[in-house]
């Protein structure tokens, strides 16, 4: 099974092309539909795909938390996906452990299928009828050349779900006050992460404009920037801040900031990358594409530091 993670470098590759590989797998048969859905997890979220090993029962745990497991050393749940999901397997032999926002955990799932890559655009939000039928919170979806649709999880909702991470993560932060007039774009695909950015911002009093994937952003960023054209003023007039998640339906973070840092309607305005893909690696591969930030999800108190440094510049003026 470890064979399937090997190639690393030519995974990094895939920064700023819009494309992902995500690794596929089954829970089991679906309890609405009665079918073996495919699911999907970005390869870099995963550490390793092994047997599943004994789990230490804890009392007071969530529903689908299986139990506790040492992961490399360090102490984390494991979340039964079939459970979670309301998916009947007959057995769950197989663990993906994964990393998200500095957190490590096991994911119990029936089998794994295969690796693919596929481009960002081909990926879509799932539709309202979607969502109502399957199993568990969804973010994207897309179908296979044979008609298979492969479904990606919203991991921060499930963890949310799972109490693996809080929703409601507090801000504590005390540091010096967003001079006013100040308005940031974010792009997230998860409810759960808009949310947490949302709190974050009302917190500061600092405006914001919200788009859930990256090219709902880059639209919306095209279009600000074309309207302030029209009333002899720049975009950064408008918008002084972008924050970006990385993994999005249509356009991810890497593509989203490789095109704002190269068009000069742009010019000044800094991007956070705020994501859930933690790890040195990660963040210099944000670095590569031109990010001034790089702020693990589910840290509000960092997360507001790096805003009110990047807003704590006057607000650029524009000639008359």
């Amino acid at each position: 099974m470890s064979e399937l993670l090997k190639n690393i470098d030519g995974r990094t590759r895939l920064v700023g092309t819009n494309k992902l590989e995500i690794l596929m797998f089954t829970l089991g048969l679906d309890g609405r539909s009665g079918r073996r859905e495919m699911f999907g997890v970005n390869v870099f979220k995963v550490r390793e795909v092994m047997r599943a090993p004994a789990i230490t029962r804890a009392p007071d745990m969530p529903a689908a938390v299986e139990g506790m497991v040492s992961l490399r050393g360090v102490l984390g749940p494991v979340i039964n996906l079939a459970r979670h999901a309301n998916v009947t397997a007959v057995e769950t032999p197989i663990m993906i452990v994964t990393e998200f926002s500095g957190q490590t955990q096991g994911l119990l799932v029936e089998a794994v299928d295969t690796i693919l890559r596929i481009d960002w655009s081909s990926m879509r939000a799932p539709p309202a009828l979607l969502t109502g039928k399957t199993a568990g919170p969804l973010t994207a979806v897309t179908e296979l050349p044979d008609g298979r649709l492969v479904m990606m999880l919203d991991v921060e909702q499930l963890l949310a779900e799972t109490a693996v991470t809080p929703e409601n993560a507090a801000l504590r932060y005390s540091g010096p006050k967003v001079p006013p007039g100040r308005t940031v774009l974010f792009a997230d695909d998860s409810i759960v992460a808009r949310t947490q950015i949302t709190r974050t911002l009302d917190a500061l009093e600092v405006g914001h404009i919200a788009t859930s994937n990256g090219l709902h952003a880059w639209q919306e960023l095209t279009r600000i920037a074309d309207s302030a054209k029209a009333r002899g003023r720049e975009l950064r007039d408008e918008v002084q801040l972008v924050v970006t998640d990385v993994e999005m339906p249509e356009m991810d973070g890497y593509m989203l900031t490789k095109r704002i840092k190269a068009d000069a309607r742009f010019k000044g305005v800094p991007v956070i990358m705020h994501s859930s893909l933690s790890g040195a690696s990660n963040e210099q591969r944000g670095r590569s594409v031109g990010i001034d930030d790089y702020i693990s999800k589910f840290e509000p108190a960092r997360l507001a530091e790096a805003i009110s440094r990047r807003l704590a510049m006057p607000a650029p003026t524009t000639p008359c």
